[in-house]
């Protein structure tokens, strides 16, 4: 459709009679419009910077489903457990320019497949995990790795009681991994590692340290995503990260100045 003319109201000034109330006249101008031509979409607003909206085929809109734990971080910035191809008719909504992994192993290839034809890059900031080996006490292994591998600046998480593999956090790839998260020529931005709770949590957790969040929100997000299986390892992880030595945060971001 095409609007020929906008529509109008008018109102016209009340006019008071002393004993017969008021009377009130409305004119109202109808728009005039042509059905046989299609609308031309409204230009964005001067100032408006938020990422457009991609259109998808009829076909995609039914297959629309986001990857585990999906959430939006900041403006740019979202986080997920590991994407799937059931998911990537989402993910082409986002208009994502990259992605975080948190993940040690050789990326898919249907996932590099969809990063390469959509144009979107790939930042790999592997963080192992380490499973116990059959027949020994988990808190025995937990103590025999620690003994051996821990270093300053590196956390495992010795006080979880979970059966997921144990994570030594290396403080060096968190802060790579940051430097490319606060570089908005790379947003939009999916952060992601296999389901989206423990790795995730502790680069956003540190990135919140970054926007002066206080530590109990920064363990509350944190823990919103990890649930049972929140790591005592992982908040202590967030709680030392020493955010001195970034620059200020861009702008964009919707953290209050100080």
């Amino acid at each position: 459709m095409k609007v020929i003319e906008k529509t109008m109201n008018k109102f016209t000034k009340a006019e008071e009679e002393e004993d017969d109330g008021s009377k009130i006249f409305q004119s109202i101008q109808v728009a005039k419009v042509d059905l046989s031509s299609n609308v031309s979409p409204l230009p964005p607003s001067v100032g408006d910077s938020a990422t457009p909206l991609i259109e998808v085929s009829a076909g995609d809109e039914l297959n629309l489903t986001p990857p585990l734990n999906f959430a939006m971080v900041d403006n740019g910035i979202f986080r997920s457990g590991f994407p799937g191809s059931a998911n990537f008719s989402f993910l082409k909504t986002l208009g994502l320019r990259s992605i975080i992994s948190l993940c040690p192993e050789a990326y898919p290839e249907n996932n590099m497949q969809f990063l390469k034809s959509n144009g979107i890059k790939l930042f790999q900031f592997g963080i192992k995990g380490y499973k116990c080996p059959p027949g020994l006490e988990k808190e025995v292994w937990l103590h025999l790795w620690n003994s051996k591998h821990q270093k300053e600046g590196s956390y495992t998480n010795a006080n979880s009681k979970t059966s997921e593999p144990f994570v030594n956090i290396p403080d060096n790839k968190i802060r790579e991994a940051l430097k490319v998260l606060l570089d908005e020529k790379n947003h939009p931005l999916l952060i992601h590692c296999n389901r989206g709770k423990h790795r995730t949590g502790c680069l956003v957790g540190c990135m919140r340290k970054l926007q002066k969040w206080c530590l109990t929100s920064i363990f509350d997000e944190y823990q919103r995503f990890a649930a049972a299986k929140a790591r005592v390892s992982d908040q202590r992880f967030m709680e030392l990260f020493d955010v001195t030595s970034f620059k200020q945060i861009p702008m964009s971001f919707s953290c209050s100045s100080s």
